[in-house]
Order: structure tokens, then sequence, then C-alpha cells
């Protein structure tokens, strides 16, 4: 049985979480939710010293990062054809890097005693969101229906979480017609729906205050 580390409410976990529910794949899930000393976090800890999560251990293996336990689960989930698993990485990486990870400077910044923010920090990586707002809006217009086409893929997963969690951030602007257009999609998909549903309990996690909607 697979053993997957994580929290309901995490946008990376719940990037992995799609794959493994795309497929209705069996794993036995332990929630780190709890105290920093109990039994999940110190065997999180003790695979990984980085205490980040997801983590997956399947058989002898131990997989790291999201994408990579996707590749480890769901290899489907990447086009066989070399040209078309590029574009999939490339939308993954693009979701990862300039999506999620502005997306979390500002929530980071949000939790830090007030003294230790960054407010230079923080616009630049809303000016970074509005940036990859407008060039996935302008990627969308072909009327494609996922990320790179017409098949859900690897790229899909995370989109789904990061521009979740983003809209809640730094809202999408209503100019961007096809960003919302492709959330709503992302967020009626089964797989993620489910994901999103788990993890509603945590909301009030949330540091800037979740929204009343999704």
């Amino acid at each position: 049985m697979k053993k997957l580390y994580y929290h309901p409410f995490s946008s990376y976990c719940q990037k992995a979480l799609v794959a493994f529910y795309e497929f209705d794949i069996p794993f036995e899930g332990l929630n780190i939710d709890g105290p920093p000393d109990g039994p999940p976090m110190q065997e999180l800890a003790a695979l990984w010293p980085m205490r980040r999560f997801p983590l997956l251990v399947d058989g002898q293996r131990t997989v790291l990062e999201a994408t990579c336990i996707i590749e480890q689960v769901a290899p489907q989930l990447i086009p066989a054809d070399r040209q078309a698993a590029l574009e999939v990485r490339m939308l993954d990486r693009f979701f990862d890097n300039y999506v999620a990870t502005p997306q979390q400077k500002v929530i980071f910044d949000a939790i830090r005693p007030e003294a230790d923010r960054d407010a230079y920090g923080v616009a630049e990586a809303r000016k970074m969101l509005e940036t990859s707002y407008a060039w996935l809006d302008a990627r969308l217009a072909d009327g494609r229906e996922w990320a790179c086409g017409s098949a859900f893929t690897l790229a899909d997963c995370g989109a789904a979480p990061f521009l979740f969690y983003a809209d809640w951030t730094h809202r999408i602007g209503a100019q961007f017609e096809n960003v919302h257009a492709y959330r709503r999609r992302l967020l009626a998909r089964p797989s993620f729906a489910r994901a999103v549903d788990e993890a509603r309990r945590y909301r009030h996690y949330f540091p800037l205050g979740a929204p009343d909607r999704d």
C-alpha cells in the first residue's frame, strides 16, 4: 500500500491528491495535522528532515515533491510523445513557479510578525501573479479545455489548487475571462472537487480569511 504524508489544506498536497483521485489509486493517508511532535510528523521527519510534504512511500522508494509523486503513481498524466510531454512539464513548472510561489509569498508574509514583513516582496509577488494571469489568459484564448489541450494532465493537477488559492490571495481580474472559465472547469473536475471538499474544515487556517465561495 502506498503511504502519503500530507495535509488536506496544502495546495501541493492537493496537487498530488488530484492524481490519486483521478484514477482511484489506493493509498494510506497520514494527515500531519496535529502537534509538531505527533507520530505522523515524527515519521515524516525521519524520512525527510526538511519536514516538507507531500511525501510518498511506495514500497522501498521514498518520493519527494508533488510533481515527482504524480510521475510515480500516475505516469499516464504525462504524454508519451516527447514534445507533448515537454509542454506538460513546462506548464507544470509555470504553475509551480509563477502562480504557487508568489501566492505563497503573500501568505507567508501575512503570518509573520508585523516587524518582519516584506512589503516590497509582497508587491512584487502580486505583480508576478498579475503577469501570470495575463499570460495564461492569452494562452487559453484558443479555446483549449485544459492547460495543454484536450487532455487532463500533470499540469492541470497543479493548476487546480494553485489557481484556487491564488484567486483567494490576489483576485483574478474580471478581464481574465479565460482564466476564470478554466478555474471553474478545474473546480468541477471530480478529483479536485473531492480534494476541495476534504479540506473545507481547515479553511479557518487561511491567514487572509477564506472567502465565502468556492
